[in-house]
């Protein structure tokens, strides 16, 4: 027993009907049954705070207009970065801005998975195991490592700049679980490291918006965010670019940003805070438009086979690692597109995208 098991409600029905329950607070995830519950309360009149990142990628834009139109609020700091406030300085601190990108380390989980492969030179499965022992992974830990997490809090992030609703399945997507400690020792050849990015551009009119894996040098201002950390990082026109770090996970970090919000609401009883997104499609750009850098491993020697890469590709680097029958190019930037064109005559193992 507690001191306030008697408060414990087991019927939804009397929550949303009691008039006295002005704030609702939603931390169980998933879509079932937390979004028909959210959705009656807010048609109830009642503000909800929330940390389901699921709920909000999914049906954000919906919830959002019912709040405003029940002068309500629906708010979920917590749903993006755990206790680190981005949402709010979003729409209140960086309003006068024009975002032009926002990039981020999103999930602990395979930050700390990719932040020991670097450090150990283990494999990531072994890495996986450990961080399932001590509760850094789930058992399932597909969202996590394929991305799928991280795409979630892009789409939420995406749309909070754009101010248009992000379908994340529109985000090109891809997990961790092909990082090898072979990638590594690449790497450390070049002085840099690898991480999982939720990377938004606006470039000329268009959103260019991915999950993936990439490689980043000690310039970058994500390069020291490590373990289970996370990192995000805004460009604007004026203030240039600016950091958020801190705790990504973990009741006490999440807790925090869900009792800001629970204030917020608060202070706000009777009044909708402007925030959010409107009900209008964006576009995101084509993965195949967008530019970086290339690691390119390639079966061979640096003798043939690279001169071949040097012909193929733009301003290349030779890396090699130490890797008995092959070697490795960086290449200049250039687009995707232009890159699976050239990558087609060369006896390609693997590649990394790079921003070096």
């Amino acid at each position: 027993g507690t001191p306030i098991e008697h408060q414990v409600i087991h019927d939804f029905e009397k929550i949303r009907t009691d008039e006295e329950v002005r704030i609702v607070v939603e931390t169980m995830g998933g879509l079932n049954p937390a979004y028909p519950w959210v959705k009656a309360c807010l048609e109830a009149g009642k503000h909800v705070v929330t940390s389901n990142k699921a709920l909000v990628a999914a049906h954000g834009t919906e919830l959002l207009q019912i709040a405003r139109e029940k002068n309500v609020n629906f708010l979920f700091e917590a749903s993006v970065g755990g206790g680190i406030p981005i949402i709010r300085p979003i729409y209140r601190c960086l309003m006068g801005e024009k975002i032009e990108e926002i990039t981020g380390i999103l999930n602990g989980t395979t930050n700390y998975i990719l932040t020991k492969m670097d450090r150990e030179g283990a494999s990531f499965d072994d890495v996986l195991k450990e961080a399932q022992a001590l509760g850094y992974a789930e058992r399932n830990p597909e969202a996590d490592v394929e991305g799928h997490d991280t795409c979630r809090k892009l789409a939420i992030l995406t749309a909070m700049v754009t101010g248009k609703e992000v379908n994340y399945e529109d985000i090109h997507t891809e997990g961790i679980t092909g990082i090898t400690a072979e990638d590594f020792k690449y790497a450390k050849k070049i002085n840099a490291s690898i991480k999982l990015f939720g990377s938004s551009r606006i470039e000329s009119g268009s959103v260019h918006a991915w999950v993936a894996p990439i490689l980043i040098g000690p310039s970058h201002p994500l390069f020291a965010v490590n373990d289970v950390f996370n990192g995000i990082m805004v460009r604007g026109n004026m203030l240039g670019t600016t950091m958020f770090y801190g705790r990504g996970a973990g009741k006490l970090p999440t807790a925090s940003a869900v009792v800001a919000d629970m204030i917020e609401a608060a202070q706000n009883p009777d009044k909708n805070i402007p925030m959010g997104w409107q009900p209008v499609k964006q576009t995101i750009a084509p993965m195949n438009t967008s530019s970086c850098r290339y690691l390119v491993r390639i079966s061979g020697t640096a003798e043939k086979e690279g001169k071949e890469a040097e012909k193929a590709f733009v301003n290349v680097q030779i890396v090699e690692a130490g890797i008995d029958g092959e070697f490795a190019v960086l290449t200049g930037e250039m687009t995707e597109e232009a890159f699976s064109r050239s990558k087609e005559s060369l006896p390609v193992i693997k590649f990394i995208r790079a921003e070096l």
